[in-house]
């Protein structure tokens, strides 16, 4: 029997220095993917003269790799871990992040749709990554908050392409190129970073004993081996999961319209449009970490896991439904209030999500539940962004009525039958049978 590389002196709470890094891999993740957000309405209006159902093959080009991705990535990370398998997740998006500057105007539209389709399958390595590692380093009380504060790493992303973007790129969309090539550089840092500070906690030597023991202090003994999908498939807890992912059609809409739709209803450029997308996120991001920290709380004033979780998600359920509204105005400021209000208790329903999935599975099968619940919710998506292509106009905002309407009220119709599926979140044993209390 080896020794435990674990020291038995301090409390150094390494988890979140692995916090952080997952925090730091979902930011350049979400820099990369809105990216094209943010120049959309230029390069459809200035650069390539798409029409708005070929932005949407784009898009779909980029969720349909997506769900593919999820499915094969979620596996191969757990089966070869996540300290190999994130590296070449990152390693993948980045290099096709990158291959959009390449693309010339005569092939625009089959050039974006071959990036962005790279770019999809390596971003889908990114959540079943994080999940599992969560899952592997935290208790389950602080699980929730751990995933708002790496999930927040989404919205600052997406906070810092509508700040970049419009510094590099000029109304008429000159370098726009250039916008592509800025995530290169933090990709390869945070390998670098990855490699050098990421080991399973068990075998970390920078882990203390006492540390060890608070992360193992709820943890069932799991075999390591992968478990296949055909075990996993036929779950009901799979297939809760998997229907909250539907509400991601939502976020991908928010992602890859909201700049449409304040340039259609607006009239803002690619200048205007900066500060109320950063609205947007930095109010997202806030929503990821109060939303995991509320079901934490909950759990540590005695609250079942079960009751706690679902508590949360009806309360941020309820905080996205004004959102119906948002084409009802034209002030430009309520809209971006009553969309940022909803990406907050989107953002703040993800983490609690997510969390679900390592409080119910055992760690060797929580990144491919986490890749079939992305893919679902991926396939939902790509379907609404088909529709959207096909029914919004440029320059007419009135479009957007219905998808906001169905964008703040399907939350609550989710989390009922969410409920119905799984009334009681047990947790499953390492032969995914339910683990009876003690």
């Amino acid at each position: 029997m080896n020794p435990s590389p674990q020291t038995t002196s301090g409390f150094r709470h390494y988890r979140w220095i692995i916090c952080a890094l997952l925090f730091y891999a979902t930011t350049v993740n979400y820099m990369d993917r809105s990216i094209l957000g943010v120049l959309g309405p230029t390069l459809r209006d200035k650069v390539f003269h798409w029409t708005n159902e070929e932005y949407s093959w784009i898009t779909v080009s980029f969720q349909s790799a997506y769900a593919i991705g999820l499915l094969v990535m979620g596996g191969i990370i757990d089966k070869i871990g996540v300290r190999i398998g994130y590296v070449l997740a990152i390693g993948i998006w980045s290099v096709f992040g990158i291959l959009h500057a390449t693309i010339q105007p005569a092939f625009g539209l089959i050039g974006f749709m071959v990036a962005r389709f790279g770019l999809g399958f390596g971003e889908a390595g990114n959540f079943p990554a994080s999940i599992k590692t969560v899952g592997e380093w935290f208790p389950k009380k602080e699980r929730a908050f751990a995933t708002g504060i790496f999930n927040g790493g989404s919205n600052i992303g997406a906070i810092l392409a509508p700040l970049i973007v419009p510094l590099i790129v000029l109304k008429d969309g000159t370098h726009w190129q250039l916008a592509f090539l800025v995530t290169g550089a933090f990709s390869a840092l945070w390998i670098a970073l990855w490699l050098h500070f990421y080991r399973a906690p068990e075998k970390n030597p920078r882990v203390t004993a006492e540390e060890l023991a608070h992360i193992q202090s709820d943890a069932v003994v799991v075999t390591t081996e992968k478990v296949p999908w055909k075990k996993l498939l036929p779950l009901k807890e799979t297939w809760a999961f998997a229907i909250g992912k539907t509400t991601d059609a939502v976020w991908w809409f928010y992602l890859f319209w909201g700049a449409f739709f304040f340039a259609d209803k607006f009239h803002l450029d690619i200048k205007g449009l900066g500060l109320p997308l950063v609205i947007i996120y930095i109010v997202a991001d806030f929503g990821s970490i109060i939303g995991g920290w509320l079901s934490g709380f909950f759990i540590n004033r005695g609250w079942s896991v079960n009751a706690a979780r679902k508590t949360t998600l009806l309360l941020c359920a309820l905080s996205i439904l004004p959102v119906v509204f948002a084409t009802m105005s034209d002030n430009k400021w309520v809209a971006v209030a009553l969309i940022a209000l909803a990406a907050g208790g989107h953002q703040a329903w993800s983490a609690n999500l997510f969390t679900t999935v390592s409080d119910i599975f055992p760690k060797k099968a929580t990144a491919s539940v986490v890749g079939i619940g992305g893919m679902v919710g991926s396939l939902c998506s790509l379907v609404c962004n088909l529709t959207l292509g096909k029914t919004l106009k440029a320059g007419d905002a009135s479009g957007y009525t219905m998808p906001f309407i169905l964008a703040g009220s399907l939350y609550l119709v989710v989390l009922l039958v969410m409920h119905l599926i799984t009334p009681k979140m047990i947790p499953l044993g390492d032969d995914l049978k339910p683990v009876k209390a003690a």
